[in-house]
């Protein structure tokens, strides 16, 4: 059975787990949620070291693991919208690259500010 749905955040729809581009959005999603499941289960980690007064060493080790699956979340979200930014340019007739580019440019300086 096939079943269409409207992302109106993205201003997007799809078919299941396909983008009326055709490309998929599945696996990204699942790739970044995993991450973000992982990157949950670190900081509840994190918390239990406070409380249990695990030496500082060993908290600063695991809040450096923790900061690095962070930015990798982010460089994967970074690449799929860019990917995504540069389709929608293509695909629209009359679509204004430069404003593309510009929303690009702001997404990657905050994501390069805070990393």
């Amino acid at each position: 059975m096939v079943h269409f749905f409207l992302d109106k955040e993205k201003e997007t729809g799809y078919f299941n787990n396909i983008t009326i581009g055709g490309y998929s959005m599945d696996a990204e999603k699942k790739e970044v949620l995993l991450r973000l499941r992982r990157i949950e289960g670190q900081i509840r980690g994190l918390q239990r070291m406070v409380e249990e007064g695990v030496p500082c060493p060993d908290v600063l080790t695991q809040v450096a693991a923790a900061t690095a699956a962070m930015k990798k979340v982010g460089t994967v979200i970074v690449k799929t919208y860019m990917a995504e930014c540069l389709d929608k340019t293509q695909r629209k007739a009359g679509a204004n690259r430069e404003d593309a580019l510009k929303d690009f440019q702001k997404a990657v300086s905050r994501y390069i500010d805070w990393a």
